[in-house]
């Protein structure tokens, strides 16, 4: 009897194995056969997942909502390979902590529009091309942009002004084949069908990978053509037409694949475009004018799409071209990531929300779930779109931690907060023992305060060029998060160290000057982009206000040091030039308070005027003045 009970136990549990293997391929079968249910006769199959329930939900979560004038946006294709061909896992970054997440941006009603072109500084005549569908959620707040004063040709651009400057003019050492990333073979051209799955897809159009004319550069996407320009010096060169193209090509192309990045406590998203390209996705998640909470810790804060977008910038200001493209973007929701992933895990978080949008959360370790879900207007979200680097595979790159990293702890200190002599120990400890690492983080340095960013703990450099090469600015999610407040601790490295580049330091006060505004740099270069306006206007008088911060640090850093222990010449400018820039960085403390001496200088240096003290007496009457450059 007793044999009798242990093989129907036996038997009970096999059967309950069975019933749960079956329920489990139901359930993953289901979506398919749903939606080849509901598919058109004639037409041919597809192996996308669609959730036809959410189609009986409503007709908005069915109908497109694609902008007007523009053609369906991305959706599921038949035809598609069973897996991807293309490596849409790469990393972005090789620390799990570079990521971001969302909300969408609400619509202003029509009659807010001229009073959000009016803090924009912009031609209210001028034409702009912009979604019709995408209303900015910020009203006329805080005190206006003023309109740019008119530059040498006539058309008000500070920007064109600014790169035709000497100090942006400046070349590279001429590049070997050691200096470049990737020793392209030009007679190659570029054949999307060489990498595809027979499987994979046709759009139709061919006329973005032309067979003929030109050379075979010209047939590169310009993720390639970004690509192939990185050398030891820069990601991108001052004038490369392919960068302008990217941040189009970012803003504009089909998105045809989207899966999750793993790692970090907040949601991004890796997205596939029609030319093969790879972009990070880091969605909305607050308004632009939300600053941070006072009682925050700098770990656990929201990360901001519009400061990866506004880091792009800047740092191009700023002429380090460390930051890799990135551009704003409104996506639909289910067409361009709902209908077009594969990834189940994503696809499965999707739901419709009481005020009928559509949101979803995805899987991450911190901000993912129905209470931090990103949702649309009511399937429009914004977001940022990071140009991928090179994978890497091609190109390895080696993660380095920030001597200066926070303690991420609630209570701890690092070891730089409590000693004023951390900088010197530093220096003697490789790679820091080379001026042009410590060098590069004072540039960091420098970069994170002007926004803000106190979550520098990694970067990252390519393993090819070993340590004489620069550090490439990844993860800037959580710059402009507080425009009132200024986080001094940020600049404890150059104070510590005392210093700088020649080439930084004369940028720097060339920004400081007003026909040279950085903020009014910053508007126009943020202008064109399709989620403008990118920052709040507070974040814009902010740059303007950490500038002069950092000019007085390095002022107070030649006036303990003198000019030679703290700027370090990589211009190779003369000694009248040293000497200008000595007394220079020393008006900067003490003003016109003192007799300056008549030091011959270069034209481009003092602004046109044959010596300091002559650009100095056109200055006086000027309040907030700086040294002439």
């Amino acid at each position: 009897m007793k044999m009798i009970l242990v093989r129907r136990f036996r038997v009970l549990i096999l059967m309950v194995f069975l019933v749960a293997c079956a329920l489990h391929i139901v359930l993953d079968l289901l979506p398919k056969l749903e939606r080849r249910a509901t598919r058109p006769p004639g037409e041919p199959g597809c192996s996308c997942a669609q959730p036809a329930a959410a189609e009986a939900a409503g007709p908005d979560w069915a109908q497109a909502r694609g902008r007007p004038g523009e053609p369906p946006a991305a959706a599921a294709e038949p035809g598609w390979p069973n897996k991807h061909t293309l490596r849409i896992l790469q990393d972005f970054s090789s620390d799990p902590s570079s990521n971001l997440t969302s909300h969408s941006l609400e619509k202003l009603p029509p009659a807010a529009e001229p009073a959000e072109g009016a803090w924009r500084g912009r031609d209210p005549s001028s034409t702009q091309p912009r979604d019709p569908a995408h209303r900015p959620l910020l009203r006329d707040h805080g005190p206006r942009m003023s309109a740019p004063p008119p530059g040498p040709s006539g058309d008000g651009s500070f920007l064109a002004r600014l790169f035709e400057h000497p100090l942006y003019r400046v070349a590279i050492p001429p590049l070997t084949e050691d200096d470049v990333l990737f020793n392209v073979n030009s007679d190659i051209r570029f054949n999307p069908k060489a990498a595809e799955s027979p499987d994979w897809p046709h759009e139709g159009n061919e006329g973005e990978f032309p067979p003929t004319g030109g050379t075979a550069v010209d047939t590169y996407p310009n993720w390639l053509k970004f690509h192939i320009g990185i050398n030891r010096y820069e990601l991108y060169s001052r004038h490369n037409p392919a960068i302008e193209a990217l941040l189009h090509d970012l803003g504009s192309q089909k998105i045809t694949s989207v899966a999750m990045k793993s790692g970090g406590t907040q949601l991004k998203l890796v997205m596939v475009l029609q030319n093969y390209g790879q972009a990070l996705f880091k969605p909305m998640k607050q308004t632009r004018e939300q600053e941070t909470p006072p009682d925050f810790f700098y770990f656990s804060d929201y990360e901001r799409h519009n400061a990866e977008i506004a880091a792009f910038h800047l740092d191009r200001i700023l002429d380090f071209r460390r930051v890799p493209p990135v551009a704003g973007r409104m996506v639909n929701m289910t067409k361009e990531i709902r209908d077009v992933t594969r990834d189940k895990k994503l696809w499965r978080t999707f739901f419709i929300s009481p005020a009928n949008n559509i949101c979803f959360y995805g899987e991450c370790s911190y901000y993912c779930s129905t209470e931090h879900a990103l949702c649309g207007k009511p399937d429009q979200i914004e977001g940022s779109l990071a140009a991928f680097l090179p994978d890497l595979s091609l190109a390895k790159r080696k993660t380095w931690r920030n001597p200066w990293r926070r303690s991420y702890h609630k209570r701890k200190k690092a070891e730089w907060e409590v000693d004023p002599d951390y900088c010197e120990e530093v220096k003697q400890t490789p790679p820091y023992d080379s001026p042009q690492r410590i060098l590069d983080l004072m540039d960091m340095t420098i970069f994170d305060f002007l926004m803000g960013n106190m979550d520098r703990h990694h970067y990252e450099t390519f393993e090819k060029f070993g340590n004489e090469t620069f550090i490439i600015h990844l993860d800037n999610g959580r710059g402009f998060g507080k425009h009132s407040h200024d986080e001094l601790s940020i600049l404890t490295p150059l104070q510590q160290c005392c210093r700088i580049r020649r080439s930084t330091y004369l940028r720097l006060q060339l920004l400081a000057k007003e026909e040279y505004k950085l903020s009014l740099l910053m508007a126009e270069s943020l202008r064109g982009d399709l989620v403008a306006p990118v920052l709040y206007p507070l974040h814009l008088e902010a740059l303007d206000r950490r500038l002069r911060l950092v000019l007085q640090a390095v002022g107070d850093c030649v006036e303990k040091g003198g000019i030679q222990s703290v700027v370090e010449d990589d211009l190779g400018l003369d000694r009248t030039a040293t000497a200008t820039m000595a007394t220079s960085a020393s008006a900067a403390k003490v003003c016109h308070t003192a007799e300056r001496p008549q030091v011959d200088a270069p034209a481009w240096w003092t602004g046109g005027h044959s010596t300091v003290s002559q650009c100095d007496a056109d200055h006086q009457q000027q309040p907030g003045w700086w040294p002439c450059l």
